[in-house]
């Protein structure tokens, strides 16, 4: 074996543990495979199908008001009678545990949600995993990242008609593929440095879920330098559900070559 078949296969193993890690994650038994709904909070108590209690939102924040017997725990405390979250921030969100489920407290797009997560929810235990591109390193390229002067408020749309995002895009990041310049604006990632692009291409509603696919990145190198692998683009939640208010990509994101790599239409949406 050549020193080139050795690379190739370590190339191919690192991203079928990479994608076998994140399978298992979007698999888990309270993760967005088993959310069972999607309700808006108002001013007026609701019921809500998949929890207990009535829920309801003011200048206090969110509030559930349970029935003789019912309990939530949050935070590991029990909670009977009325319940105040409090304010959640955009983007913030609390669990409460309901037995075996999970009773997702959040706010997006400036509207306080309730999505209960039941681990037996069909759509996750018929879950078969998600049709990919097989992995090529044609789709790895390195990018330069430029920073804004400041932080640039961004609005974007989101899965759900009507909402919008607004995140603050840090800077963008240049690249060329197949003799093409391209740039993606980015929006901060989950840990310090770290990125993330939201982006549509040619592929977009053909091969690949038509709304949008997320490619998360690491901290730029002290030269401004990181490294796209485009193989490990994947779906969001509102790939598989309706219960998912996604972010979709800025418009300046609608790359014009088709990405033949990453996750496929999901076979819940073929």
């Amino acid at each position: 074996m050549t020193a080139n078949d050795t690379a190739a296969e370590t190339f191919v193993q690192d991203w079928q543990d990479w994608h076998q890690r994140h399978e298992a994650v979007r698999a888990d038994e309270h993760g967005f495979l088993a959310v069972t709904g999607l309700y808006w909070l108002t001013s007026e108590p609701q019921r809500v199908p998949g929890a207990p209690g009535e829920w309801s939102t003011g200048v206090e924040g969110v509030a559930v008001t349970l029935d003789a017997g019912e309990e939530l725990v949050v935070d590991g405390r029990v909670v009977r009678d009325r319940y105040v979250f409090g304010v959640i921030p955009e983007r913030g969100g609390i669990n409460a545990v309901w037995g075996d489920a999970v009773i997702e407290v959040a706010k997006r797009g400036g509207n306080d949600i309730v999505r209960p997560r039941h681990p037996d929810h069909p759509l996750r235990v018929k879950y078969a995993g998600t049709p990919v591109f097989a992995p090529d390193p044609r789709w790895v390229v390195t990018g330069h990242y430029v920073p804004f002067d400041h932080p640039r408020p961004t609005t974007v749309g989101a899965a759900v008609e009507g909402l919008e995002h607004i995140y603050h895009a840090p800077g963008r990041i240049e690249f060329e593929l197949d003799g093409q310049a391209l740039s993606l604006t980015a929006f901060a990632g989950g840990s310090p440095g770290s990125l993330t692009v939201l982006f549509t291409d040619l592929t977009s509603g053909v091969t690949t879920y038509a709304d949008n696919r997320v490619l998360k990145l690491g901290a730029p190198a002290s030269d401004a330098s990181l490294v796209l692998d485009f193989n490990r683009a994947v779906n969001l939640p509102c790939a598989y559900t309706d219960y998912a208010t996604c972010p979709l990509p800025p418009a300046e994101n609608r790359l014009p070559i088709a990405i033949e790599a990453g996750e496929k239409i999901p076979y819940e949406r073929a």
